[in-house]
C-alpha cells in the first residue's frame, strides 16, 4: 500500500468529490462486503451504472469499519442530478438492500444519504 494508487489521466481538470461511511464492526461482515466489491464479485448493472451517470472514476478506501470513497467527474457535473439517476437505474435499489445489511445506517437510506459528503479542510493551496 505504501506504493500508492496510480490515477487515471483526464487531460484536462476534473471534481472530486470525497464521502465516506461505516461499516458495522463484524469481521465477518467486513469480508463479505469488500468481496461485494471485488472485480469478480461488483455487479455489473452497478458498475455501468456509475458510468452512466457521468462519474468518471469511483474507488472505496477501507481501515477498519471506516469506509472513504472518492469520486472523479467532469466539471460540469452536477451530483444531485446524479444520484438522482442513479437512483432510478436497473439493479440499483437492489444492491442498496444488499449492501446495507454490512452498512451501520438506516437501511433503507439511498445510496446519497449513507454516504456523507467530506469538507477538504487543507489542500497544497496551488
Amino acid at each position: 500500500m505504501t506504493e500508492g494508487y496510480l490515477i487515471k489521466d483526464y487531460h484536462g481538470p476534473v471534481k472530486r468529490y470525497v464521502q465516506t461511511m461505516d461499516l458495522k464492526d463484524e469481521p465477518a461482515l467486513i469480508a463479505r462486503y469488500r468481496r461485494a466489491h471485488s472485480k469478480e464479485e461488483a455487479w455489473q448493472e452497478i458498475l455501468d451504472g456509475i458510468r452512466q451517470v457521468g462519474i468518471l472514476e469511483m474507488e472505496v478506501y477501507i481501515i477498519g469499519c471506516r469506509l472513504v470513497m472518492i469520486v472523479e467527474a467532469p466539471i460540469d457535473f452536477e451530483w444531485e442530478n446524479a444520484m438522482t439517476r442513479l437512483a432510478k437505474l436497473p439493479r440499483q435499489e437492489e444492491w442498496e438492500t444488499f449492501v446495507a445489511q454490512f452498512q451501520r445506517c438506516d437501511p433503507s437510506a439511498t445510496s446519497d444519504e449513507k454516504w456523507q459528503m467530506m469538507e477538504r479542510i487543507f489542500h497544497l493551496y496551488d
